[in-house]
């Protein structure tokens, strides 16, 4: 296959995906739990049967703010609402008894917004720290051109998992930022197996051969690369059928992440290092 000759296919199918997310986050944002938007959970179930539509009804006539009711497999409903204290929770809680019948609350939690803008603080440090030690490693383990794509093809994995999470409106909870770092060392791993293989077989070309140098890097390297993330995948599909509900969103967003890593280092990352290169004016690619 020539991975090269059909770089400009990939970039537009990872623009239509990553613009389209993009939009999607403008249009409808993501749908932040309370670990960083600040609020309240409350967990709760009906001795009678209701319908979702019923409950959205119910809390809509308590004029208590902004919520978002969630159906659970067991039959139960989880509500996210605006900060409320214990008081609070109680009375609401009462409300929805008065409303529905017989309301019992499963679990509640709260968390105030302080709290929620620390967390999402911290993972925006943890992710800074994370690009600038590969920046530095790649930069003098290989070249700058190969650190500047792998970089990109990073930013191209966490966008394309942003874009579906907020396409999809699937709920970003902490583990988001344990699984988007995960991500990044699982990625960047394939993306320096390659570009270990480029290395060792450029040398000294003449930039008319490159193309085919970068085609046999890939292919010498597709194997390992594909069977790493199938027995990845394998076991991540695993946790999301059989697993608990708690790591659900973490392992959503590695599988997401996973498949849009190994895309980018195949079909991204050596295409853009690619391109750099022949922007050089020398007609012979050396590295050392």
């Amino acid at each position: 296959m020539d991975f090269v000759g059909k770089r400009k296919i990939c970039y537009v199918l990872s623009l239509i995906v990553i613009i389209a997310g993009i939009i999607s986050m403008f249009v409808q944002g993501l749908n932040l739990s309370i670990d960083f938007a600040g609020g309240t959970v409350i967990q709760a179930s009906f001795s009678e049967e209701v319908e979702i539509a019923d409950v959205r009804e119910a809390i809509n006539d308590l004029n208590i703010g902004t919520n978002r009711i969630q159906e659970l497999d067991d039959g139960s409903f989880q509500i996210k609402t605006l900060y409320m204290d214990q008081d609070a929770q109680d009375e609401f809680v009462s409300q929805l008894d008065q409303a529905l019948g017989g309301c019992t609350l499963l679990r509640s939690e709260a968390v105030g917004a302080s709290v929620g803008s620390e967390l999402l603080k911290s993972g925006l440090i943890a992710l800074f720290v994370a690009i600038v030690l590969m920046i530095g490693y790649i930069t003098w383990r290989f070249e700058w051109r190969f650190a500047l794509t792998g970089i990109v093809a990073l930013f191209h994995d966490v966008l394309v998992t942003l874009a579906v999470f907020s396409i999809f409106q699937l709920e970003v909870e902490s583990y988001f930022v344990a699984a988007i770092l995960t991500i990044f060392g699982y990625s960047i791993n394939n993306t320096i197996v390659i570009f270990d293989r480029i290395r060792e077989n450029v040398v000294r070309v003449k930039k008319d051969a490159l193309a085919g140098v970068v085609n046999q890097s890939i292919k010498q390297s597709l194997t390992r690369t594909i069977n790493t993330s199938v027995t990845t995948l394998i076991l991540l599909f695993a946790l999301v059928l059989f697993g608990g509900q708690t790591t659900r969103v973490f392992v959503l967003a590695m599988i997401i992440g996973i498949v849009a890593g190994t895309y980018s280092s195949i079909f991204v990352a050596p295409s853009l290092w690619y391109d750099l290169r022949m922007k050089s004016k020398k007609k012979v690619v050396e590295i050392r």
